[in-house]
């Protein structure tokens, strides 16, 4: 692995390809970044790709191309579009402080004393920022669960999991108050006080006190999003069960549905009513306020296009001829009332009915089959069976 030499070539590395390094950013929650459409952002140089690869900016795994996670990590974070809540760093710069306090206490050489002093006033700035960057990106992070995360159960942990980074953030901010207070090193503060120092301290609190104002507020929109989700799953279980008892029939047997419908007033059953606006014709013709609309809109609509209505042609004799078409209708209660009568089976009786005109073997079919489904309380259909021209039918007889 190469490394940079100086700040200068690791900038005209980066600036040299920033075409593909954006890209990369900007894609780096897809899953496969091809290295053919890295050649092309890189007017088809390998060796460019094969440089960036060789500093470890770029990580190739198989013919697919990712940010090393120093790079990706650097970018989101000046980008301020990191999704890590990373609450260690707030730990580690506290820790940092203290051993830079013993040191400073324990330094002789006022060279080397100034430096411990910096490094302790270098990080009390970073504390400040880092905590107020992870309550922002806790609170975003909170708002994206809540409405991106499809499976209740996962939203429901991933928030819990957020709330404990909540606590966490709240409780590493109450260490540093208390030790920028004094009331630990009572003795630093007092000896290595300076105006800086002083500034440091004063912009470090105000901004420790917005953090746990805005953690306040989270805390609260975790509980009311958790409340939420727990009503949004009890219906959703609702919703299942009385579809499992739709796809059953057994809604309207199982359950009160139907009373519950006929008590239930809402506006959300009512049909949406429509109002329609068609202005009446002669209000248009008399009324002097719609004529003065009519000039507004017509002046309003300009058009060279001038409209002729074509005459009418005259009326062919053909079209004023009376022609009379005739066709018998199939009364299926006559047959009804003469299948009664006798005590021929259903299909044969069809077969050999008068209906005043010929009627085809399927045209039987259908009538037997429209006879039985309008008429099955009257008749008796037994279990016994007849063929006939390739039809299966049951033999049916009057009660």
């Amino acid at each position: 692995m190469k490394t940079f030499s100086s700040i200068q070539q690791l900038l005209g590395t980066l600036n040299r390809e920033q075409k593909l390094l954006s890209e990369l950013f900007e894609k780096r929650k897809i899953l496969s970044f091809n290295y053919d459409y890295a050649l092309e952002l890189v007017d088809f140089d390998a060796d460019k790709i094969s440089a960036l690869i060789d500093y470890s900016i770029v990580r190739q795994n198989g013919n697919n191309l990712e940010l090393d996670d120093l790079y990706l990590q650097f970018f989101e974070q000046v980008m301020e579009v990191n999704e890590e809540i990373n609450v260690s760093y707030i730990n580690e710069h506290i820790q940092n402080i203290k051993q830079g306090i013993i040191y400073y206490l324990q330094e002789n050489n006022e060279t080397r004393k100034y430096g411990y002093l910096r490094q302790v006033k270098q990080a009390l700035r970073k504390i400040g920022a880092i905590a107020f960057r992870n309550v922002v990106d806790l609170n975003r992070n909170i708002d994206n669960t809540f409405k991106n995360e499809p499976n209740y159960k996962i939203k429901k942990t991933k928030l819990e999991h957020l709330d404990e980074k909540r606590h966490t953030i709240y409780s590493l901010i109450n260490q540093t108050d208390h030790l920028v207070s004094g009331e630990e090193e009572q003795t630093f503060f007092k000896v290595a006080s300076d105006e800086e120092l002083n500034r440091i301290i004063i912009v470090l609190k105000l901004q420790l006190n917005e953090c746990r104002h805005n953690l306040i507020d989270i805390q609260k929109q975790i509980i009311e999003y958790l409340n939420r989700i727990k009503h949004q799953s009890g219906v959703i279980e609702k919703v299942r069960q009385i579809k499992y008892l739709k796809d059953q029939f057994e809604l309207k047997s199982k359950t009160d549905i139907v009373a519950l419908l006929a008590e239930n007033t809402a506006v959300v059953f009512e049909p949406n009513p429509t109002y329609p606006l068609n202005i009446p014709l002669e209000q248009l013709q008399t009324d002097d306020d719609a004529r003065e609309v009519i000039q507004k809109v017509r002046k309003r609509i300009k058009t060279n296009v001038k409209s002729n209505m074509p005459l009418m042609g005259s009326i062919s004799g053909e079209y004023l001829e009376t022609n009379i078409e005739e066709e018998i209708q199939i009364n299926l209660d006559e047959v009804k009332n003469g299948f009664i009568a006798g005590s021929n089976n259903l299909f044969d009786f069809i077969c050999n009915y008068d209906f005043g005109k010929e009627v085809s073997f399927d045209e039987c079919v259908t009538i037997y089959c429209q006879m039985i489904s309008q008429f099955d309380t009257l008749f008796r259909i037994t279990d016994v069976y007849n063929n006939k021209q390739d039809v299966e039918f049951a033999m049916v007889y009057p009660k």
